[in-house]
């Protein structure tokens, strides 16, 4: 048996699944009703849609068997995301990757297998629309077309669900999101002993802004701020629009000491910002951090923490909304 091997870019991958939400939003009624609309056109007992997470893959809708996740040594999704062609086996006992696989000589063995490559609208693959039968047969050019038109339709629901998470004007990730985001990176974190810290940050005088120069002004406010945060930090760390003027930074890997010097710097790169500014108003806001405690802490009280933090600067510099 031959496990898949990584993709070369799987830092990026990896990547953008997780922050996709794809992992961490339950399944939606359409993706089974494509599994199902899948197993009747290709007359198969089988069709999943699975994403391919690190060491597991996650199964998102399966007809035919049940939704349990796989090990993605032994999965043949994992194969089919090192490709952006479509991974047909017509008898996985005469492909030496399959042949000893356990999953190919079972009780009820794999023994045709047919995965197209699912992407993000960034274009990362994330995982596969795939058909499976219990007997060797073959697919033809047009089965693989009609296979490419159903895996189209799950990518449609992949970029409504990655829509539903983003913040139309700043592009960053909105309060659904973060809180998806935020789950799972806490968990990580927890399995791995790691730290993880969260920056809230509030612009001062926002409320000014919109009542002196209007709402126009008052959204350029908001897109400098999320265009600063994008170039100040790590492509590693969640950036949010919060709701408002409230934006929410998650340190990955990182304890307070670490953040508070990292909200330094964006404060020193706000003032650059500014020096060179064609606007009436200035960027400044107020900011606290907060270091998860794995044995304390929750998300709700880790949020408000950090809040408490930064209304205490607020105070402190009294700057108003």
């Amino acid at each position: 048996m031959k496990s898949p091997s990584r993709p070369n870019n799987e830092v990026e991958r990896l990547s953008a699944l997780r922050e996709s939400g794809l992992l961490e939003i339950e399944n939606h009624p359409s993706y089974d009703r494509l599994t199902r609309l899948a197993k009747r056109l290709f007359a198969v007992p089988v069709a999943m849609i699975n994403l391919v997470d690190e060491h597991v893959v996650v199964v998102k809708s399966a007809d035919g068997v049940d939704a349990t996740n796989l090990p993605r040594n032994l999965s043949f999704c994992g194969h089919t995301v090192l490709s952006d062609t479509p991974l047909v086996v017509p008898d996985t006992l005469d492909d030496a990757r399959f042949a000893d696989n356990p999953l190919a000589t079972d009780d009820d063995p794999v023994r045709f297998y047919a995965g197209y490559p699912l992407h993000l609208p960034n274009g990362a693959t994330v995982g596969s629309l795939c058909i499976i039968d219990h007997q060797p047969r073959q697919f033809s050019a047009s089965d693989v077309e009609a296979l490419a038109d159903l895996a189209a339709l799950v990518e449609v629901e992949f970029a409504a669900i990655c829509a539903s998470i983003i913040d139309d004007l700043t592009g960053l990730y909105n309060r659904r999101g973060f809180h998806h985001l935020a789950t799972y990176a806490i968990r990580a974190a927890r399995r791995r002993a790691e730290p993880l810290t969260l920056a809230w940050l509030d612009l001062d005088r926002f409320k000014q802004i919109n009542a002196r120069f209007g709402r126009a002004d008052g959204d350029n406010a908001l897109k400098a701020m999320s265009s600063l945060l994008s170039s100040t930090f790590r492509e590693a760390d969640v950036l949010a629009r919060y709701g408002g003027d409230e934006f929410a930074i998650l340190f990955a890997n990182s304890d307070e000491k670490g953040a508070w010097v990292a909200m330094q710097f964006l404060t020193e790169q706000a003032a650059v910002w500014n020096e060179h500014a064609e606007y009436p108003w200035s960027l400044s806001f107020s900011w606290g951090v907060s270091e998860f405690n794995h044995d304390r802490d929750d998300l709700e009280g880790w949020l408000k923490t950090a809040d408490e933090m930064m209304y205490s600067m607020k105070q402190q510099r009294g700057t108003g909304c």
